[in-house]
């Protein structure tokens, strides 16, 4: 009896530890996730829009966006800005939901924030200036 209850508590420790030990809010380039969308930025510069999940959905979420130049190294770019844009359709008006970003602690990946009104087609429409010169990117996204 008394290997049973030490087998089973150190059976959830294990579980508990494993659950706790894979998150990360330090946003470094290893806790970006899975990609949503990636394109040229200019500057020969490409663009990674991810989450945790490799999708986007409606409402309030959490994703990353990160700058890297042609050897796949993040690179600082200073300034971003991303809009999500969805033109109107028939009777239904233009949306636009910018993000707001946070640096993270690794130059390059930028931490953001949205909260999409709705799934369907958007165009992520991203901009920045700073070290790496100005640039921007239009990436057709789909959110669920």
């Amino acid at each position: 009896m008394k290997k049973t209850t030490v087998f089973l508590i150190i059976a959830a420790f294990a579980v508990f530890a494993a659950a706790c030990g894979g998150s990360s809010s330090g946003g470094d380039a290893a806790a970006t996730g899975k990609t949503v969308k990636s394109g040229p930025a200019g500057n020969n510069l490409t663009a990674t829009l991810a989450s945790k999940d490799g999708v986007l959905r409606k409402g309030k979420q959490e994703f990353t966006l990160t700058f890297t130049d042609a050897s796949g190294k993040p690179v600082d770019v200073g300034s971003v800005s991303l809009n999500f844009h969805m033109p109107a359709m028939g009777t239904m008006a233009v949306m636009n939901n910018p993000a707001t970003f946070t640096t993270t602690s690794t130059p390059g990946v930028y931490a953001g924030k949205t909260d999409l009104e709705m799934g369907g087609e958007w165009q992520a429409q991203i901009k920045y200036e700073g070290p790496a010169g100005s640039g921007s990117a239009n990436l057709p996204i789909v959110a669920q």
